[in-house]
């Protein structure tokens, strides 16, 4: 591939925003055959992109490079019930609201080299998000702007070393440079609640950078049983200096540490895999952090200021996959995680409805050429709601938050002997 395509393929992945809301909100899977699993798959080798999940993965395979598109279409919507009180008690107007902004376009792409029999290298470039939402009221009465919501877009690059140590047992290590950008509107009402009203809403966009780390290991502990496993560090971002006055710790917003494991049975042409993935957002205080009492008795961007009171959630991700029929795989997942939303925080995550549980996917790859492989993978989100009060109203007045989601992604791959 010339140098300039392979530069412009780099530059779009910092292009295309991103609004994931699956497992929390991180992605439910990373590499197209992964994401056709419901991200499962940390205890077998398919792709180039399985560095991003597990780093050893890429041992077991040829050199090779692999790009991604995907289309992801968010559904979100919140719906007041109850008389709203006048101030100073903060009833909102009741109603069903949507968010507006569905289509999202983005890419996913990486390569791995073989160093030597023992030694493979592998650099991908990826996005998260899910913190997204574009409503069009004045949801919290910001007379200064006509719509509410906020956007966080996330990339990342990874560099990732793998080392063969002995025969079907490798590990791997990763580093991990974070970029991220954030915009809020529609907040002014929390003014009294912020220890830098100046930098609470309606800033340009504030960007930060970050760096973690990822390790591995995959193995074969019988001939058809395979076990893999990761864990990721937290990512230290710098703050988001604009947004200062909203999130915890002077604009702090780390991305939490998570690991995974699971086997893979692989009798034949099939692949049956279980994995269980665990994310630390409770980490994260600007994540963390709930709502109350920390409204009343801390203020906003201070160590302890009100957040989205998101929990850590364990997610269990089931994959099967069948090769060998006249170069064409079919593979197929479902995974179930738990709410990082519980109902006493859902006010603030108006801003951030990630309630998302359960995922079904399926996808197919066929070779088109020797060493050419194209695939296409779909993703459906059951829709899933959760209802809390309005604790700033006095009287009962509730909170519904729901989504659904839906994704079609595309990709091609080449690998060399």
């Amino acid at each position: 591939m010339k140098k300039s395509t392979l530069v412009l393929l780099l530059m779009l992945g910092f292009i295309f925003q991103t609004a994931f809301a699956t497992d929390g909100y991180y992605r439910h899977g990373y590499g197209i055959k992964y994401s056709a699993l419901a991200g499962s798959g940390v205890a077998v080798s398919l792709s180039s992109l399985g560095a991003i999940t597990n780093p050893a993965s890429i041992s077991n395979l040829n050199n090779g490079f692999e790009i991604n598109l995907s289309y992801f279409s968010p559904e979100r919507y919140y719906e007041v019930s109850g008389v709203p009180n006048p101030p100073p008690a903060f009833g909102l107007t009741p109603g069903k609201v949507e968010s507006e902004q569905t289509s999202f376009f983005f890419p996913t792409l990486g390569g791995n080299y073989k160093l030597s029999e023992k030694f493979t290298v592998a650099l991908s470039l990826y996005g998260n998000g899910g913190m997204n939402s574009d409503y069009p009221t004045a949801t919290f009465y910001d007379p200064t702007s006509p719509g509410t919501g906020v956007n966080i877009e996330q990339m990342f690059g990874n560099l990732s070393f793998a080392y063969k140590f002995a025969c079907n047992h490798s590990i791997g290590v990763a580093g991990i440079i974070g970029w991220q950008r954030f915009a809020a509107k529609g907040l002014i009402a929390f003014s009294g609640y912020s220890s830098d009203p100046a930098n609470l809403t309606g800033n340009e966009k504030s960007t930060a950078l970050g760096f973690g780390f990822k390790v591995g290991y995959q193995g074969k502990l019988l001939e058809e049983l395979s076990f893999g496993a990761s864990y990721q560090s937290k990512v230290y971002m710098s703050e988001f200096e604009r947004y200062a006055g909203l999130f915890a710790q002077a604009g702090d917003f780390d991305v939490p540490a998570n690991w995974q494991a699971g086997f893979a049975f692989t009798p034949g042409a099939w692949k049956f895999m279980f994995d269980v993935k665990q994310i630390f957002y409770s980490q994260v205080n600007s994540i963390a952090n709930p709502m109350l009492p920390n409204l009343q008795t801390a203020l906003l961007g201070q160590e302890e200021g009100a957040g989205f009171g998101w929990k850590d959630i364990l997610v269990i991700k089931y994959g099967v996959m069948f090769s060998g029929f006249c170069g064409w795989d079919f593979m197929a997942g479902y995974s179930v995680s738990q709410n990082p939303i519980n109902e006493e925080n859902v006010m603030f995550n108006i801003l951030a409805p990630a309630v998302i549980q359960n995922h079904v996917t399926f996808g197919i790859s066929k070779d088109i050429a020797k060493n050419h492989e194209v695939t296409v993978a779909f993703m459906l989100a059951l829709e899933n709601n959760i209802i809390g009060p309005n604790p700033l109203n006095g009287t009962p007045q509730t909170i519904e938050l729901g989504m659904k989601q839906w994704q079609v992604e595309v990709g091609y791959a080449f690998s060399s002997f």
